[in-house]
């Protein structure tokens, strides 16, 4: 059972999550607050939250300083963003104070709770539209198309890396947004490959997590 905490400022938007993804039989809702300050002092009173569900935008403490706050907890619960298409400045700022994921507000139901699954089978989450977009915001190359025009000059560069056939092309299944078993689909690999090309991946380029790799791929 997967221990979620909700945390929004908006009682209808709480309520409405609370009762959509309590109807997964593998997610428990362990409670809801108002804003980042509130997911804390909660956290630290109740251990074993596995996520978080965090909106960005709330008053007193935002979600950004509450994903910072959460992750000096001893035992720090993944912190999975719900945002809308112009909070760049504050997934930036939530991205580095350790958040697992981001997932866009509209974004159906069934997108949330398998988002939510997949953050704590251990994955980073990343939107591909919020990726390009925040991609582009930091000077990077936002676009695909751009990449598909140069892609001799893109897997040269990513061999020079030491990066094999199969790890680019994770890299870019991993930027597009897929999950391991979605990338382990489209290769016709064991998700524990995956996994395990993702480690060497993040070996090879001395980065931290999913995201990071995404953005690496996008650079100009």
């Amino acid at each position: 059972m997967i221990q979620v905490l909700i945390v929004d400022d908006d009682p209808f938007i709480r309520e409405s999550l609370n009762v959509i993804l309590d109807l997964d039989p593998e997610l428990q809702i362990v409670g809801t607050c108002g804003n980042g300050e509130e997911a804390y002092q909660f956290a630290k009173q109740q251990s074993g939250i596995d996520i978080v569900l965090m909106d960005i935008r709330m008053p007193i403490c935002d979600g950004v300083e509450g994903t910072r706050k959460l992750k000096q907890l001893d035992k720090p619960p993944s912190v999975l963003i719900l945002t809308t298409f112009d909070d760049d400045e504050y997934i930036v700022q939530a991205i580095r104070n350790g958040a697992n994921g981001y997932l866009l507000k509209n974004v159906p139901p069934a997108r949330i709770i398998s988002g939510i699954k997949s953050v704590f089978e251990g994955n980073h989450l990343i939107h591909p539209d919020i990726a390009r977009k925040l991609a582009g915001m930091l000077d990077l190359r936002g676009s695909h198309a751009e990449q598909a025009s140069k892609p001799d000059k893109t897997e040269k560069d990513l061999a020079a890396l030491g990066l094999t056939p199969a790890e680019q092309d994770i890299i870019r299944l991993i930027a597009e947004g897929n999950s391991n078993k979605e990338i382990a689909g489209a290769l016709f690999l064991s998700e524990g490959t995956v996994k395990n090309y993702i480690s060497e991946i993040l070996s090879k380029l001395a980065l931290r997590d999913r995201t990071q790799i995404a953005i690496f791929y996008l650079k100009k």
